[in-house]
């Protein structure tokens, strides 16, 4: 999945968009979407578009962009902690995008093309997923490389690989039963229905 941040400055805040994919074993699904991402120095960045994955004259390009629109309406707006909201668009089959508004004002797109992504907002913390529900939390946030406890009695095991990459083993009671990388972008997952955020600068978050 990829996704794409614009920011504005009805805030000030500059939003980090992220992905990268998750290794799903032992019952665990542990899935995620790239975005865009600068590590400490949040920026403007735009990634793979409504395709959400997929490389791609004018009479061609206006048609699809009339059926992009139709489709993309949106479904439903739901709000978000931090007072913005978020609004919900259904695109296909496990194809969802979510516009973060604040006044008027769009800071962030997520879209979710069969994989779950995730989303770190400077401290609040959004995952959507592929069957188009958005969850969002701020705060219980951990800085690696170290050991976190995480919501849901799960273990992550978050270590610095290089410059904007940390990796996170998700550890439960039978070891490692899934991966986040974050590797120049933030990775969002759900781990039995557990949500989980990681960013490329090594900030992990969790909620249940």
């Amino acid at each position: 999945m990829s996704s794409s941040t614009t920011v504005r400055t009805a805030r000030r805040r500059t939003l980090r968009v992220a992905a990268a994919a998750l290794i799903a074993t032992a019952g665990l699904t542990l899935t995620a979407c790239s975005g865009s991402d600068t590590g400490g120095t949040k920026a403007a960045a735009t990634s793979q578009a409504a395709t959400s994955g997929t490389d791609m004259g004018m009479a061609a390009a206006e048609s699809k962009a009339g059926v992009t629109a139709k489709k993309s309406s949106p479904v439903r707006t739901q709000p978000l902690p931090d007072g913005s909201k978020a609004q919900i668009s259904k695109l296909g089959e496990q194809h969802y995008r979510v516009k973060i508004i604040n006044r008027g004002a769009v800071l962030a797109t997520l879209e979710a093309n069969g994989k779950d992504t995730g989303l770190d907002a400077n401290g609040m913390y959004v995952v959507l997923t592929i069957d188009g529900q958005v969850h969002a939390w701020m705060g219980d946030e951990h800085q690696g490389p170290g050991t976190f406890k995480l919501a849901g009695g799960w273990t992550a095991k978050v270590t610095k690989v290089g410059e904007l990459h940390y990796r996170a083993q998700i550890i439960g009671r039978d070891g490692v039963v899934g991966t986040l990388d974050a590797n120049q972008h933030d990775t969002g997952g759900v781990a039995n229905g557990v949500y989980i955020v990681l960013s490329a600068g090594g900030v992990i978050s969790s909620h249940l």
